[in-house]
């Protein structure tokens, strides 16, 4: 039977944490238009189906069988047409080329997000055909930055004019400073110790591999500096990170943490903020630290020199280079006011430019180009 009232799709590929599914979840949630139904594909269980349970968006699980397998095709077929989809917004590579498919063969139109370098990967397999089937298949383009979008244009696989900037938001009032003492207690810190906190996955984007060898410059003569990692951890590339911390005698300075399931207080937490990645599509975890009030430290990476004025509401320094982000932090561990000062204008400049309400906004603005025809209108 066929479902009578209209519904926007909201689909992605990846089952974990990160900023993509944030933003996906986000949209799903609370990106309403009047007289359609929102609903969820994902491809498996994990922490985004757990967080849809948690927002009580409706979903179902798909799961893919092979590049192009027609039973898998032809399930999500069915599912359109059951559900009468009239727009599909999907994320990341893999669910912008299996969707490109299904515009192509359906007319439904596709607004697709792209939040990384990684999503145009030119040594992905088979990249001409994919970058043909994109082309072909998405209505609108959008990069979660102007460098995301460049690097898009300069790749040629989409024109400009089809590309649209959305930089990432978030609920500037669910952030702010904690006065919980939970990771200070968890880790035997007093209050004496400076926490600077980090929050990413551990992957080689992030290079904490760098941010070991700031901290084998700094503790020595600063031994109440500690670096607080919080994400999920890949067994590999930590057994690494752990051999590097054990032969820099760090073991008492740098805690991996793992997964922490509330952001908000793990950042509220913490002293200071430091991004040390080599490629960032934008950086949702930069702004939310901007939004709590801290100082931010970011390398430039692509996403954070569209967040932060260098100077004015955070300090930006080259990626790659443990020497420049040791002198920022130094800089900035003692010097309080400078500390407070960016802080503050961090924290004021998210609140007007990277609000939820600014990226629901200009998101309803590109739905609205593509559901005029069905006479409804956003509320």
């Amino acid at each position: 039977m066929i479902n009578q009232t209209p519904t926007i799709l909201h689909a992605i590929d990846t089952t974990g944490p990160g900023g993509a599914e944030t933003v996906f979840l986000d949209l799903a949630q609370h990106l309403t238009v009047e007289g359609f139904n929102n609903f969820a594909i994902i491809k498996g269980p994990g922490w985004v189906e757990d967080q849809l349970k948690a927002r009580r968006i409706p979903y179902a699980i798909v799961k893919p069988s092979g590049f192009l397998s027609i039973r898998y095709y032809w399930e999500l077929f069915r599912r359109l047409k059951r559900m009468n989809v009239k727009l599909i917004q999907a994320h990341l590579l893999g669910s912008t080329l299996t969707y490109s498919i299904l515009s192509i063969l359906t007319r439904i139109p596709l607004v697709a997000t792209l939040h990384g370098q990684v999503d145009i990967n030119p040594n992905e397999r088979h990249v001409y055909l994919k970058n043909r089937i994109m082309r072909w298949g998405v209505d609108r383009l959008v990069a979660v930055s102007q460098q995301l979008a460049d690097h898009i244009s300069e790749r040629k696989l989409f024109d400009k004019n089809r590309i649209k900037v959305i930089h990432n938001g978030v609920e500037t009032s669910r952030y702010g400073k904690s006065h919980s003492r939970q990771i200070r207690s968890l880790l035997g810190l007093g209050d004496d110790a400076f926490l600077i906190g980090c929050l990413g996955n551990v992957r080689p984007a992030k290079a904490y591999h760098v941010l070991v060898d700031t901290a084998e410059i700094l503790c020595p003569n600063s031994p109440h500096i500690h670096f607080i990692i919080a994400g999920h951890q890949k067994a590999e590339l930590m057994s690494s990170l752990e051999k590097q911390i054990e032969q820099g005698g760090l073991e008492s300075h740098i805690h991996f943490i793992g997964f922490h399931p509330n952001t908000p207080d793990f950042l509220g937490q913490m002293d200071m903020f430091v991004l040390s990645s080599t490629s960032e599509g934008f950086s949702i975890a930069t702004i939310e630290a901007m939004a709590s009030g801290l100082a931010v430290i970011a390398t430039r990476c692509g996403g954070p020199e569209e967040i932060i004025i260098d100077g004015k509401n955070g300090v930006l320094v080259q990626p790659l280079s443990p020497s420049a982000l040791s002198n920022a932090i130094l800089h900035l561990v003692n010097d309080s006011q400078s500390r407070t000062d960016l802080a503050n204008q961090g924290k004021l400049h998210v609140q007007r430019s990277f609000s939820m309400s600014s990226l629901l906004d200009q998101y309803k603005c590109q739905y609205n180009d593509f559901i005029l025809y069905t006479e409804k209108v956003i509320k």
